[in-house]
């Protein structure tokens, strides 16, 4: 398996490159939207690779990094998730923010990318959850400064509240949630929401 690529890259169009190896063979690789931001046309990139084989194509996928492509992994374990589908879950955010959603179960952020109906993110969410919580510290990545538990549940109490899924992630996003409680961080999402 082609499990890294180095080279030029050639092409950048944000969804796929292509990368030209020292031995002057140039590969296709489709990539996630942070790879793209590697891929800079005429410059030397690193990415980590994921090849997918089927009876009639072999499909390389580029990451930006080891916990993107473990996510990707993750994703397309799923029944019902293609390689591209899981491509296009990574353009939700970061990974320890997809990896919050999938924790709190959070269906609405899921279903923003094409193909992904009410159904596949339900069974997103009970597929991965219990992986998403034990691979978040692998994932190498500070989610938020702070305690999840305490930043899952001012999400959860502010969609309660009638906030949507979107401004409560949001708002959260803006609060220094170490050593603080859920009430806490509560109080200070609402004043900052308003």
């Amino acid at each position: 398996m082609i499990a890294l690529i180095s080279g030029r890259v050639v092409t950048n169009s944000g969804s796929e490159a292509i990368i030209m190896t020292v031995g002057g063979v140039g590969y296709r690789v489709m990539i996630s939207p942070s790879a793209a931001s590697l891929c800079v046309v005429g410059n030397e990139v690193i990415l980590e690779t994921y090849l997918v084989v089927r009876e009639d194509v072999l499909d390389l996928f580029g990451f930006a990094n080891d916990s993107e492509k473990k996510l990707f992994k993750n994703f397309v374990s799923v029944s019902g998730v293609g390689p591209k589908t899981a491509l296009h879950l990574l353009s939700l955010g970061s990974v320890a923010e997809i990896a919050l959603a999938i924790g709190r179960g959070d269906l609405e952020y899921l279903t923003k990318v094409s193909g992904i109906g009410k159904k596949t993110a339900e069974r997103i969410v009970v597929e991965l959850r219990e992986k998403m919580s034990k691979e978040q510290k692998s994932f190498g990545e500070v989610v938020l400064g702070g305690d999840n538990v305490a930043v899952n549940d001012v999400v959860e109490a502010l969609i309660t509240l009638g906030y949507s899924a979107l401004q409560a992630r949001d708002v959260v996003k803006l609060l220094d949630a170490k050593n603080k409680t859920s009430e806490q961080l509560l109080r200070e999402a609402l004043q900052k929401i308003r």
